[in-house]
């Protein structure tokens, strides 16, 4: 059986951390969201120790999970925060996260959100258009501040990985284009309440080799090469996240060997002096999660064996949308009963409706399943469908545990709503 290190198996239970996961379904109900504490510092720890004696920021690219525990716990060990939204702008300044170490990164960034930004004092815009950096200069000017920007640069390098998750191609909808990057960041020098700080290049997630990042680097350093002849020098290169985990049999890419790499680079090209910024999500919380549910009934036909558990695709909505593979394993196991092949799904009322496909499992009605490697893009894409309420989210420490997000009522998901009042 495969799972994650700070979910491991004791005996015929399967525990996070010191914490006996049928305990916390038991608690608190299923689904249910658990996230190791450990698994966080010690995916914190890689960073931290590649970036070691260099000018690096690490900022957290929190749209993996921005629950506010999650947070905090990358607040208190040092790291920065890559943003997409106000909303999750707000989150940080919520857990007194520090603004200066904030990148504020997305393709539709409106009026209001810059604004908040700019009151904040973030570190840097991630410009992704011509129309943005106009619209940034004069909310800039009506607030009589300066927006310190660095232009995301589209590479056109593919990241060999999930078109959905591909974001680096000149087809995608990010960044702008390198042939004309020159032009927009001479334009950006030259606009009031604009100051230029860095280069920026995101090409996509769950990325396992360095290929395509040292592709997108060796034009990004052309790039900046040729700023500094037209009198134009950044202080920062950010070169995104990405980096991926395992799921099944993936080798994932530390990052100390990406950034040796990137560091000799910089070094050969006397660009040492340069701040990086990374921007890691999935690496830094993918495999400190996983997603409890309750095998509800087991249906045997013909063609397919069904597993229907009390999670959904409202739950975790990878499997459906990418059709991403998360390891399922029994919390508890049946060793003596024979296994049989089970698609996972859900109660949901769609044939999308799936967790798992062609799993071999000794399970029976009542067990309990952990949905492996769910830590990033689980809970924060969840939905209330059907009226369901969004699950809990704990946080284990050892023998300890959290609640860090109590689960929904009913009740809730209609409180503020109304009916026509004739």
């Amino acid at each position: 059986m495969t799972v994650a290190p700070q979910f491991a198996y004791r005996g015929n239970e399967l525990y996070a951390e010191d914490v006996p996961l049928s305990r916390l379904a038991q608690e608190f109900g299923t689904p249910l969201y658990v996230y190791s504490r450990r698994a966080l510092r010690e995916a914190w720890a890689a960073y931290r120790t590649a970036a070691e004696g260099r000018n690096v920021l690490v900022c957290y690219g929190m749209k993996a999970n921005s629950n506010l525990g999650v947070l905090n716990e990358f607040k208190n060990l040092g790291a920065g925060f890559d943003i997409v939204s106000g909303g999750e702008l707000a989150r940080v300044l919520a857990i007194g996260g520090d603004p200066g170490k904030i990148v504020f990164s997305g393709v539709g960034k409106q009026a209001a959100e810059m604004q908040a930004a700019l009151r904040a004092g973030v570190k840097c815009f991630n410009v992704e258009s011509e129309a943005e950096l106009q619209r940034l200069s004069q909310v800039a000017q009506a607030e009589g501040r300066v927006a310190a920007v660095s232009l995301r640069v589209n590479p056109d390098v593919d990241a060999q990985t999930h078109p959905y998750i591909s974001t680096g191609l000149k087809q995608n909808k990010f960044g702008i284009a390198i042939d004309i990057a020159p032009r927009v960041y001479r334009q950006a020098a030259a606009l009031p309440g604009i100051e230029v700080v860095g280069a920026d290049c995101h090409i996509g997630s769950q990325i396992t080799e360095t290929g395509p990042y040292l592709d997108a680097l060796d034009k990004l350093l052309v790039l900046i090469a040729s700023l500094a002849e037209q009198g134009i020098h950044i202080k920062h290169l950010d070169l995104g996240g990405g980096l991926g985990i395992r799921y099944k049999d993936e080798t994932p890419l530390p990052p100390k060997a990406l950034l040796d790499q990137v560091f000799d680079r910089l070094d050969a090209q006397g660009l040492g002096h340069l701040q990086l910024v990374l921007e890691p999500g999935r690496s830094m919380v993918g495999n400190a999660g996983v997603l409890l549910t309750r095998v509800e009934y087991l249906k045997h036909g013909e063609a397919r064996n069904f597993a229907i558990v009390d999670a959904a695709m409202n739950d975790l909505l990878r499997p459906t949308l990418y059709d991403a593979w998360h390891g399922v394993e029994p919390v508890q196991p049946r060793d003596g009963d024979p296994a049989q092949t089970y698609d996972i799904v859900g109660p949901i009322c769609e044939s999308g409706d799936w967790l798992a496909r062609d799993r071999r499992l000794a399970i029976r009605q009542g067990d309990l399943l952990a949905i492996m490697s769910a830590g990033a893009y689980g809970f924060v894409m969840s939905s209330q469908y059907n009226t369901r309420p969004r699950a809990a989210e704990i946080m284990v420490d050892g023998d300890r545990y959290h609640v860090l997000r109590p689960r929904e009522t009913v009740e809730s998901l209609y409180a503020g709503e109304s009916a026509l009042p004739w």
